[in-house]
């Protein structure tokens, strides 16, 4: 065998290991609608809050149940398009989106991103909510570095340019709801964008 084939071989493997043990279906369409759907829905909260007759939010107030279902469905639909995209992606490649490599993905997603949603409710309730915005940043980034092991690469420097704007946010807590705009809706846009480009296209 020439030296040719076994470094053709030796790709093959190395190809084969890297599937089987980071996912590769992430769609870069995905993270371009999250961020336009973070986009409409500051853009809802904002009107919300401009029309609600004060420049803030009580705990207990209509507006704000509103904001959080406005949020909810922000995080809802981000949750099923990226689920839809990347099930259409599996098919397209022959593989399956519901893996062992999937299942480490989503544990290392989700401890820090649900840790971090427990822990800015318990200070929300305890009316401490000036740095809701610079907590979600934060511990969102968190979970981004957390799983970028299981994923592409690029994913863990979204999630430090998420971290160093929650921190910013949290020394500017009266521009928390632009930070978020920034992170979650103009970062997602770029980062999803440079995802389409480079690895779906």
């Amino acid at each position: 065998m020439s030296a040719e084939d076994y470094l053709k071989d030796i790709t093959e493997i190395k190809d084969m290991m890297n599937k089987s043990s980071r996912f590769f279906l992430l769609s870069g369409l995905s993270g371009i609608l999250s961020g336009i759907y973070a986009l409409i829905g500051a853009a809802i909260a904002y009107y919300l809050v401009s029309n609600s007759g004060r420049d803030y939010l009580i705990l207990d107030g209509e507006i704000f149940n509103y904001i959080l279902i406005d949020l909810s469905i922000v995080a809802l639909l981000s949750v099923i398009t990226a689920a839809i995209l990347s099930n259409r992606k599996a098919k397209k490649n022959n593989e399956y989106l519901w893996n062992s490599t999937t299942k480490r993905l989503l544990t290392a997603f989700l401890i820090p991103l649900i840790t971090g949603g427990i822990y800015i409710l318990i200070k929300i309730y305890s009316n401490h909510y000036g740095l809701t915005g610079s907590l979600m940043l934060i511990f969102y980034g968190l979970a981004l570095v957390n799983a970028s092991k299981y994923t592409i690469g690029n994913v863990k420097y979204l999630g430090y340019t998420e971290i160093i704007l929650g921190l910013i946010c949290a020394v500017y807590p009266g521009y928390g709801f632009w930070f978020w705009v920034v992170g979650f809706g103009i970062m997602h846009i770029i980062y999803g964008s440079m995802i389409y480009l480079k690895h779906d296209r």
